[in-house]
Formats: structure tokens, C-alpha cells, sequence
């Protein structure tokens, strides 16, 4: 029942107002996400003021990436469990934002070295590599507690990704050509390989325990791993460095 003191508005000014088109309103009050105050005695749909603070509810969620039926339940629900989904949709978009910044490096990088006469496709590799490591990695995610997933979206910004992409890389370069080398894992430049493995798994985690033990949920299941993610080292390698860092 709306007040009598109130304003009202038909359809067509009610979605001027707020922005939106008719059929918007007329989808949303079919789905029970914003029904009308009152219908005019001919059937016109009437909304009042205080309608826009539940259509900018609504918009607000959708532009966020909410599902207009996760938005119908959470409107039904308290602020409590919105806060949670609200938390949540965060560290979504910031995952979305690190993965478009490194999409950005790669692009930027790309243009610095692309000339019309001879293009540079290994610039244009590491683009689409960037872009589908979103992608590769989402499936991780379920070894790490919501706490622990927050955190690693704060701190993995796309110059430590990069940067740790790259430590990660040369380190493993450096181990295989010590095994090809022969090298005694009891030697000293073993154990300063098996050193500097150490450190990049306490950078990643940051000594967060948490961290570490999705970290270890995940290496403990590669029997689960989707077909398409490989162990970027070998078992020779990892052996290696169990046996220069003196783990069995």
C-alpha cells in the first residue's frame, strides 16, 4: 500500500528516472526482484521514491557480477549474509583485476618490441599466455580456505606474478642443467639451489599457514589435476632438491 503523501510514477517515468528501460522493469517484477507499490485502477504498474533504493540494489549487484537469482536471494536475506557475498565478489573481481593488469603488461610489452617488418610472435605467446593462466589456475582454488584465497589475490599483483613466474623458471633451468651436470645433492651449489627453492615457496606463501597448507593440499593431489595442467618441473628435479635440501 503506498502512502498517500508519497510520490508515485508509471512505468515509463519510474525508468527515466532511474535509467533503466521499461522491459528491465517489467523483467525484474516477472522475476519477483522489484514488483510494483501499487497498479492504477486501468492495470499501469505504479513505483514510488523509495522503489529506487531496491532498483539500485539490484543494478549495483548486477554491474558486480551477481546472477539476478543470486541477487533475488540475497535481497531476501540479511545484511549479514549480503556483507559475506559482498566479501566474496570482492576477491573475485580482484583476481579479474591482477589477471587484466598482467593482460595489460603483456600488451604494453608487446608494442615495445612489434615492428610492421618483422613482428615479434614470442611478444604475442606471452600475451595469450597471460590471458589463459586465468583460466588454467581457477581450479586451484579449492585447496585454499576463503581467508587463504583473499589474501594471495591482495598480494599477487601482476609484477610479483611476473616476477615470480620468471624466479620459478630460471631456478628450475638451473636445477636440470646441475642434473645433467651430475651434481652431488649434498654438494654446496646444490644446497644453495635447494636454498633459493625454499625462499620462493616463502615468498608465495609468505609464511601465511594457510597459504601453506592449501599449498600442500594441492601438490599432495596432482593425482586429481585436470588433463590440460602439467608440474612445471620434473620428477628428477624435485628428487633433487628433497635430496639437497635434505627431505626425504
Amino acid at each position: 500500500m503506498m502512502k498517500s503523501n508519497e510520490a508515485s510514477y508509471q512505468a515509463q517515468q519510474f525508468a527515466t528516472r532511474a535509467g533503466v528501460t521499461v522491459r528491465t522493469l517489467h523483467h525484474y517484477d516477472r522475476l519477483g526482484l522489484l514488483k510494483p507499490s501499487a497498479y492504477t485502477g486501468t492495470g499501469y504498474r505504479l513505483y514510488r521514491e523509495s522503489d529506487l533504493a531496491r532498483l539500485q540494489q539490484i543494478v549495483t549487484l548486477k554491474y558486480i557480477g551477481f546472477s539476478l537469482q543470486e541477487i533475488k536471494t540475497l535481497l531476501a536475506q540479511n545484511g549479514r549474509d549480503l556483507a559475506t557475498a559482498l566479501r566474496r565478489q570482492r576477491k573475485i573481481i580482484n583476481q579479474k583485476r591482477h589477471h587484466l593488469g598482467m593482460a595489460v603488461q603483456a600488451i604494453e610489452k608487446a608494442e615495445l618490441v612489434i615492428s610492421s617488418e618483422a613482428p615479434d610472435w614470442e611478444a604475442f605467446k606471452k600475451i595469450i599466455e597471460v590471458i589463459n593462466m586465468q583460466n588454467d589456475m581457477e581450479w586451484t582454488r579449492k585447496y585454499y580456505s576463503e581467508s587463504a584465497t583473499e589474501k594471495l589475490a591482495e598480494r599477487a599483483t601482476p609484477e610479483v606474478i611476473e616476477q615470480g613466474q620468471d624466479d620459478w623458471a630460471q631456478l628450475i633451468k638451473e636445477v636440470e642443467a646441475a642434473l645433467r651436470d651430475g651434481e652431488d645433492p649434498t654438494s654446496e651449489k646444490a644446497r644453495s639451489l635447494a636454498a633459493r627453492w625454499s625462499n620462493l615457496i616463502q615468498q608465495f606463501t609468505g609464511g601465511d599457514p594457510e597459504i601453506s597448507a592449501g599449498l600442500k593440499k594441492l601438490y599432495t593431489d596432482q593425482s586429481n589435476w585436470p588433463a590440460h595442467f602439467q608440474k612445471p618441473y620434473s620428477d628428477e628435479v624435485e628428487a633433487f632438491i628433497c635430496a639437497a635440501g635434505g627431505k626425504k
